[in-house]
């Protein structure tokens, strides 16, 4: 009877996202299609489709991390996923704050109040502890739903997934805790607007990936999902 077992910290083989071995190059530039037929005049196709969709990767006779994976996912279906995720945790939250009489961001202008009161609610009495809850609340949604199947609710209801950038597999808890902490933290804890500011120009200008800040300290990718 086989005992052969995963080696620890690697995806299981049944797990669905994760991809196949790529064909090992031939030395000397030989093809992995293996020579063309007598008279055809023409060389073998290219693996993969003849190139890198990403423009970059796979160069130089290295391996494209994505071959295999499906294709990255465009800009305006991750905000609107990231939108639909904020809305499921800041709803309930917001009703919270209206219950017990504390919201962090009212900034009472008639009271000679400015946008610097916001910080400082942010960090004293009932506004220190709903910070505390939102850092709970935001990052432990990311991360469940992205260690479980690399789809929170919004990623799912625009047809896109988390994967790692390696293998393709579903992150790992460890993963997808650095990736929910880089992706929220800095919002709730000091950089309201210019963290989500940050975030957006790293996804829009980074190639070939289009990995934001948190994807790079998780070594993650957003792909669409697999039908």
């Amino acid at each position: 009877m086989s005992t052969d077992q995963p080696p620890p910290g690697e995806p299981p083989e049944e797990d669905p996202f994760r991809k196949k071995p790529q064909e090992p190059t031939p030395p000397s530039g030989g093809s992995p299609y293996g020579s063309p037929p007598p008279g055809s005049g023409g060389a073998p196709p290219p693996p993969y489709g003849g190139g890198d969709p990403y423009g970059g990767g796979g160069g130089h006779g290295m391996p494209d991390p994505l071959a295999g994976m499906p294709p990255l996912a465009d800009f305006g279906r991750r905000l609107a996923a990231r939108i639909i995720d904020v809305l499921i945790v800041a709803v309930p939250l917001f009703l919270i704050q209206l219950a017990f009489g504390t919201n962090r961001y009212m900034v009472e202008t008639d009271r000679g109040e400015d946008v610097s009161e916001v910080i400082t609610k942010s960090y004293s009495g009932s506004g220190l502890l709903m910070t505390l809850i939102s850092i709970v609340a935001y990052v432990g949604y990311d991360w469940w739903f992205t260690k479980k199947s690399g789809q929170t609710v919004g990623k799912k209801a625009l047809g896109l997934r988390v994967a790692m950038l390696n293998d393709g597999s579903v992150p790992s808890s460890k993963a997808a805790l650095s990736r929910a902490a880089v992706l929220w933290l800095p919002t709730l804890i000091c950089c309201f607007c210019l963290w989500p500011i940050a975030l957006v120009v790293s996804i829009l200008v980074d190639k070939p990936y289009k990995q934001g800040l948190h994807d790079k300290v998780a070594k993650t990718v957003v792909v669409q999902a697999a039908t």
